[in-house]
């Protein structure tokens, strides 16, 4: 493949990935936007598969706002406690809950500043949130969709909050919310942190087929 401008790549990007996963299902097990909110904010530096192991238990306690707010702290610490920073997250969730059913009728607002608003939500959680449950065109990225994007030339932005501004301007604002999810699908499946360094996996090697060296990623 000839050299291609960050443009190029991106459509080329888009239209492998849209081959590779025409499905695109939400990783995380949930009912309703509110426990969608919980689900993603014990996600953090937590794997999918584990925050589903945890979550049928923590709903099964409470699984709405105004029932989990009636729950300690350390009730809920008990039962999130494998997916990590678990006396930080369970404060959130009480606290969070507490805070819908005060400021918002029990239910999950439809507003980003809102969400960013509660406890343990940044933008991130915000931004998938409001992809996956509403529907909202959002480009949620972590440290693995920045790290993704700057093997793939589409970003030299030292964090992810320019990154993000970055994939919002190379891509179709309709295409967001699927792509964000094949991005994660391809890069757990193929363009892992160990298993490629931007010379192994399929897509790195037909973005430059003549990469000697892995690309210098910059930290977010």
């Amino acid at each position: 493949m000839e050299r291609l401008t960050k443009v190029q790549r991106a459509i080329w990007i888009e239209k492998r990935l849209a081959e590779w996963y025409p499905e695109t299902p939400i990783p995380l097990d949930h009912r309703d936007p509110y426990t969608l909110l919980v689900a993603v904010l014990l996600s953090a530096q937590c794997t999918d598969a584990r925050v589903n192991r945890i979550t049928p238990q923590l709903f099964a306690l409470a699984d709405t706002p105004s029932a989990m707010a009636l729950q300690s702290v350390a009730a809920v610490d008990a039962i999130v406690r494998p997916c990590g920073l678990s006396p930080r997250k369970a404060r959130a969730i009480v606290e969070l809950s507490a805070l819908l059913v005060e400021r918002h009728g029990g239910v999950v607002p439809q507003d980003f500043d809102a969400l960013e608003a509660l406890p343990g939500v940044g933008h991130k959680t915000a931004s998938v949130v409001m992809a996956q449950a509403f529907g909202v065109p959002s480009f949620p990225v972590d440290t693995h969709i920045h790290r993704l994007a700057q093997r793939w030339g589409l970003t030299n932005g030292r964090h992810v909050v320019q990154t993000e501004k970055d994939l919002k301007r190379l891509f179709p604002r309709e295409s967001w919310n699927q792509l964000h999810l094949r991005i994660i699908f391809y890069g757990r499946e193929h363009c892992t942190a160990r298993g490629c360094d931007g010379t192994v996996c399929k897509l790195c090697r037909e973005l430059y087929p003549d990469r000697k060296r892995p690309p210098q990623v910059k930290k977010a």
